[in-house]
């Protein structure tokens, strides 16, 4: 008896298929990923930005830099990029503030919010 299997239909070129996809789905992770690190980073940076606008703007109801506390949230807001969207000052001495930063790509802005006021 002849124990020999009978030939398989040829594979040719089913790896170089294989390969392709994988190094296309790969390709298409790797721009996910760096997109929502840029998210993240973005986030980050437009909530720095209302923290320290928040800061600047509370020392100025405070008295202790000069001018209006929203003017000067909006100048340092604005050194670091963003806009200050919203600023309110509570109570005499705190300042509240919201900041947006745009997306450099226009796929929508990050936001941040921030209150600060004297030590209790």
């Amino acid at each position: 008896m002849n124990d020999v299997l009978p030939a398989s239909p040829p594979d040719r070129g089913s790896g170089t298929v294989l390969a392709l996809t994988l190094g296309a789905v790969v390709m298409a992770l790797l721009v996910v990923v760096v997109l929502l690190a840029q998210a993240a980073a973005m986030g980050t940076r437009a909530a720095t930005a209302a923290d320290l606008a928040a800061l600047a703007g509370a020392d100025a109801a405070r008295g202790l830099t000069p001018g209006d506390p929203c003017a000067v949230a909006a100048d340092v807001a604005g050194r670091h990029q963003a806009k200050l969207s919203s600023c309110t000052v509570v109570g005499g001495e705190e300042v509240e503030v919201a900041t947006e930063l745009a997306h450099p790509f226009q796929w929508g802005v990050a936001s941040g919010k921030a209150r600060a006021g004297p030590p209790p």
